[in-house]
């Protein structure tokens, strides 16, 4: 774990089981697609937070003696660093950069928290070597895999995950500044086992983009790819609306071995409507025997894979139950297209 000026920077993972994701934005305006390729590819995805969070501020400095500065002025776990003093803050080495300024007055360090701007004074420490140091523990931005869940063929829209990425430590979402999807392969898997979710392992590196990302929401990450067929995937389907998703038969596309993606039979047992559908539109079971050997059922990584049914796309897998890896939750496409104008919508604002 490297510790620059006292600031550890954790990597960070994208996991499907999660917490559910706050709830869906009633009404949103869908995006505009009649059919849209699903994929279940899955991609390396980089995604970099606007603004540096803090994951954790300790009570002392590594002296053992010396009070964190950062906690003695109030800044707290999930306050998002945007200004050190007159320099804005929008990565790591942005902070860096600001504190290496520093001759150990006092500087004012405004936070996002919550939706409010707050303004606090700090007066860094400085150690032994004369750096100048807060005292803690920040990330501003998180790498792993996830399952590409469509593509739009006319216009190169993609959708990923079917929920946001969060920050391990406070739950948040990671508000997004820039981030990437590149293409992984998947080298072995982590049986999924009741109490204790599988995953997927694979590389991927970042040399080589595939796209974009845009949006970081509820219902999932978005972006715009240049060329789609670089994922492969299968012909346009049209895509469901909530009210044509039935109990029964379905499958899933997704790539738990190499870079094949594969069709598995799955049984959606539930809708949820109403104060239940909160982050979560179906409850769906994995009954494929082969991918129930191979993997135990859904496992962190297979999220985002899309689930089709009756020639339609009809949403995404989102989260395993951890005491049942055979069964999960999965989101409607329809809300997770409704989140891409949602999100553009509340940036514009």
């Amino acid at each position: 774990m490297e510790i620059i000026q006292y600031l550890k920077k954790k990597a960070g993972a994208i996991l499907i089981a999660a917490v559910l994701a706050a709830s869906l934005a009633p009404g949103a305006a869908a995006y505009n697609a009649d059919t849209l390729v699903p994929v279940g590819s899955t991609v390396g995805i980089n995604l970099q937070s606007e603004g540096v969070i803090i994951v954790g501020v300790p009570d002392v400095l590594a002296d053992g003696a010396s009070v964190s500065p950062a906690r003695d002025a109030g800044l707290a776990a999930g306050d998002i660093i945007t200004r050190v003093g007159t320099s804005p803050i929008s990565s790591g080495d942005d902070l860096r950069a600001a504190l290496g300024s520093l001759d150990g007055s006092p500087v004012s360090v405004t936070v996002k928290r919550g939706e409010r701007a707050v303004k606090l004074t700090v007066t860094p420490h400085k150690n032994a070597e004369g750096e100048c140091e807060l005292g803690l523990f920040m990330r501003d931005g998180v790498a792993g895999i996830g399952t590409v869940t469509f593509i739009d063929p006319k216009t190169g829209v993609f959708g990923a995950l079917g929920h946001s990425v969060n920050d391990a430590e406070t739950g948040m979402i990671i508000p997004l500044r820039t981030g990437s999807i590149s293409r992984s392969v998947v080298t072995d898997v982590i049986l999924g086992k009741a109490g204790m979710p599988g995953q997927l392992h694979g590389t991927y590196s970042f040399d080589t983009v595939l796209g974009a990302l845009t949006n970081n929401t509820s219902g999932g990450i978005f972006g715009t790819m240049a060329d789609g067929e670089k994922l492969g995937g299968k012909k346009a389907l049209p895509v469901a609306s909530d009210a044509e998703i039935k109990t029964g038969p379905a499958v899933i596309l997704s790539n738990v071995s190499g870079a094949d993606v594969r069709e598995y039979d799955v049984e959606i047992t539930r809708l949820y409507s109403g104060a239940e559908a909160v982050g979560r539109s179906m409850m769906l079971c994995v009954t494929d025997p082969e991918l129930i050997e191979h993997t135990g059922g859904i496992v962190q990584g297979m999220s985002g894979s899309p689930i089709i049914q009756n020639g339609k796309i009809i949403g995404a897998v989102t989260h395993v139950l951890i005491n049942d890896p055979t069964r999960g939750y999965g989101i409607s496409i329809e809300k997770m297209l409704g989140m891409i104008d949602d999100a553009a919508d509340n940036k514009a604002a």
